[in-house]
C-alpha cells in the first residue's frame, strides 16, 4: 500500500494504491467538489469508508486519529451530489486518466498513455468500467436492500438517468437501453405516460433555438426516488438472470 499524489485543476488529490486498487483521501475529493462542510458529506453520501491508521503509510500525513479514505464508488457518489459544474471534468479525469492508468500498472504516471492510439485508451476504459461493474455485482448481492433505500432517500428531487446509471453502476447508455426495453421511455428516450403517472419517471421541459426550425422544445427523462428504487430491483433481477 503505497501513497499516489495527483493534481487536478492545482489541488492536491490523494489516492492511495492497495493491491491495484485506488482508494481516495475522501477530505480532498470533497473539498474540490465543493462541499462546505467535507466530513458531513462523506459521512451522508459515502457508503464503503474505511479508516487509515496513523503511521500505516510512513510518506502520508495522517492525524493521530487516522485518514478517512473511500473507493472509487464512493468517489463518484460524491460526484453526483455536487452542484458544481467542475463535477464533470474531475469525473472524466478519474474515469479516463487515473482509473485505468492505475489498473494497468499498478501505479499513476508509471506507464505512459499514447494518447493518439485509440485502441490503446478504448482497452484502459473497458478495464476500468469492467472492473467497476464487477465490483457493483458483488455491491449488490452482499450489500442489505435498506442501504440503497437510504440512499435513495437522500435524493429530494428527481434525478437525470445518467445519475442513476451511476448509482446502480452502470452506464448512462446502457441504462437507457434497459429502459427502452422494459418499456419505461420510448425510442427517443422519452418517459411513457404510464410512469409518469405511476410516479416513477417525471420530465424536464427545455426550449431551444433550432437553425432552421426555430423554437423548440426538448423533453429530459428524470427518475423519481420511488422509480429509482423500482428500477434498481429491476436491474438486480436482470444481473441475476
Amino acid at each position: 500500500m503505497n501513497l499516489i499524489p495527483f493534481t487536478f485543476n492545482h489541488s492536491s488529490i490523494r489516492v492511495i494504491d492497495k493491491d491495484g486498487e485506488p482508494w481516495f483521501v475522501a477530505k480532498d475529493v470533497a473539498q474540490l467538489l465543493g462541499y462546505a462542510r467535507p466530513s458531513d458529506a462523506v459521512a451522508a453520501h459515502c457508503k464503503a469508508t474505511s479508516l487509515l491508521k496513523y503511521g500505516e503509510i510512513p510518506t502520508l500525513e495522517t492525524p493521530p486519529r487516522g485518514l478517512t479514505i473511500i473507493p472509487e464508488s464512493d468517489v463518484f457518489r460524491l460526484i453526483v451530489k455536487s452542484k458544481l459544474p467542475e463535477a464533470q471534468k474531475f469525473e472524466r479525469w478519474v474515469m479516463e486518466e487515473v482509473l485505468p492508468n492505475i489498473r494497468k500498472t499498478g501505479s499513476y504516471g508509471v506507464a505512459k498513455i499514447d494518447w493518439s492510439n485509440s485502441q490503446q485508451i478504448a482497452g484502459l476504459l473497458v478495464q476500468s468500467l469492467e472492473k467497476v461493474q464487477e465490483q457493483t455485482k458483488q455491491i449488490e448481492v452482499l450489500t442489505p436492500k435498506a442501504e440503497f433505500h437510504d440512499q435513495v432517500i437522500q435524493s429530494d428531487d428527481a434525478i437525470t438517468i445518467a445519475e442513476a446509471a451511476k448509482i446502480i453502476g452502470t452506464g448512462r447508455n446502457r441504462l437507457f437501453k434497459f429502459l427502452r426495453d422494459i418499456k419505461w421511455v420510448t425510442y427517443f428516450n422519452e418517459p411513457y405516460q404510464r410512469l409518469i403517472e405511476k410516479g416513477y419517471l417525471d420530465v424536464k421541459l427545455s426550449e431551444f433555438d433550432h437553425p432552421s426550425q426555430g423554437l423548440k422544445q426538448s423533453v429530459t427523462a428524470l427518475i423519481t426516488g420511488k422509480g429509482l428504487r423500482e428500477l434498481n430491483e429491476l436491474w438486480s433481477q436482470r444481473l441475476v438472470a
